[in-house]
């Protein structure tokens, strides 16, 4: 007898959007309608949307400190061979770190320039902030507390990494410790640090297994952020919406085919040759959306269309699956500016430094699953004073972003590996590359 074929799911992203034109749709009629001082509206608002959103973020909160430890550990950890390979591992970091600078620097330009979150009434927004006035006492208290000037970067470096680790405010001391105590790691090759690192990267592992089941509440989230924005805020919310889409995807598109052509130029390399010859990688990288699922391909591209020697395609591209993510970091810059801008909340050069240091970190300690970086986007937006309840219009296209973002990514990845193989030696007899 046949037996009955499975259900197929729905993928989350669906959900996800299903839940975002849902609560946008609910959101804007009782906003038009104008009940949205109705009791039932406030009750519904009080007692059901607010609460779960609270819940939701609470969460995300409750896993960053070892989500992000582990992630920034592991993800040091495995540029282990940096000693070994000498040369190539430290122009390998040297280049993750300034493509990374790059591209956040350009999101963060673009956002003060165009202004995309600008020109929503300043009284909705604090109506928004004040039903969310606990998480809103907490965030700004912490902003209160953190050092200025030089002291804010001698505060860098923790007297006490626990105390670190309970206060968002001085999160980025936490993540200095969990670099030094990555570059440890790597320094020290005993049996006895070997069992550390498969203990790190088990915690790591756990991590993103509980993330993975907290973005399982998120097309429940989601429609109750939408909803609470949307009643609130009406089309004024679309119009910033597509805005703020507009202005990651511009910042995506510039850092792709400027930045990096730059930098291959710079090098020697025609920008024509490697485009042409690594947009196979690419186009895998925006329909799986994920780097390690690309990242055979990007292999293969990177030693027969590239003509890459192969023992440098293979060390940058693995690491650079998981440590050189431009467009993550690009990503984490945009949206924190943007919702700064949406609620009103003005930072200044100094804050705007630190997001932009924090998103570096941010790109190498990234976990590699579905809206992997909304944790380092709700803390960065604790940091500087902004009320994370704006994540809600994130994650309502965060799949569409996240196929540009992964492309950038991976072509990073293929950018990163030609710059460390330019001004090498010539190939040894174990090495090998295909003819360009």
């Amino acid at each position: 007898m046949a037996t009955p074929t499975a259900r197929k799911r729905l993928p989350l992203h669906t959900k996800i959007a299903i839940g975002f034109i849902a609560g946008i749709l609910a959101g804007l009629a009782v906003h038009a309608t104008g009940v949205h001082e109705a009791a039932w509206v406030q009750a519904f608002t009080t007692y059901v949307t607010t609460p779960f959103s609270k819940i939701f973020l609470s969460l995300i909160f409750m896993l960053i400190v070892p989500l992000l430890f582990s992630a920034l550990v592991v993800g040091i950890a495995e540029m282990g061979d940096v000693r070994a390979l000498g040369r190539i591992g430290w122009k390998t970091l040297f280049y993750t770190v300034l493509l990374s600078a790059v591209a956040v620097l350009i999101g963060l330009v673009l956002v003060n320039w165009l202004q995309p979150g600008a020109g929503v009434d300043p009284a909705l927004a604090q109506q928004l902030l004040a039903d969310n006035a606990d998480r809103a006492k907490e965030i700004v208290a912490s902003v209160g507390e953190q050092p200025r000037g030089i002291d804010m970067l001698v505060s860098i470096v923790p007297d006490n990494v626990i105390a670190a680790a309970s206060s968002n405010g001085t999160i980025l001391s936490l993540m200095f410790f969990a670099v030094m105590f990555g570059i440890g790691l790597v320094l020290t090759d005993t049996p006895q640090t070997q069992v550390l690192k498969r203990g790190i990267e088990g915690l790591l592992e756990i991590s993103m297994t509980l993330i993975g089941l907290v973005i399982r509440l998120a097309p429940i989230a989601v429609f109750c952020f939408m909803f609470n924005l949307a009643s609130l805020f009406g089309f004024d919310l679309l119009i910033r919406l597509g805005a703020y889409v507009g202005v990651v995807v511009l910042a995506l598109a510039l850092h792709q085919f400027v930045s990096y052509s730059v930098a291959l130029k710079l090098a020697g390399k025609s920008p024509v040759k490697f485009f042409k010859g690594a947009q196979e990688a690419m186009v895998m990288a925006f329909s799986t959306a994920s780097s390690n699922a690309t990242l055979p391909t990007a292999l293969r591209v990177a030693e027969e269309e590239l003509g890459l020697p192969r023992r440098i395609a293979r060390f940058v591209l693995t690491v650079g699956a998981t440590a050189n993510q431009n467009g993550t970091a690009l990503f984490e810059g945009v949206t924190v500016l943007f919702l700064a801008q949406f609620f009103g909340v003005d930072l200044s050069l100094g804050q705007q430094a630190m997001v932009m240091l924090v998103c570096i970190l941010g790109g190498i300690g990234t976990a590699g699953v579905p809206s992997g970086s909304l944790p380092v986007v709700a803390l960065i937006c604790a940091m500087v004073g902004v009320d994370p309840v704006g994540i809600g219009m994130i994650l309502g296209v965060n799949h569409f972003l996240d196929m540009c973002r992964t492309t950038l990514n991976v072509t990073g990845d293929l950018t990163l590996a030609t710059l460390v193989a330019a001004g090498e030696p010539e190939l040894g007899a174990g090495d090998t590359a295909a003819t360009p």
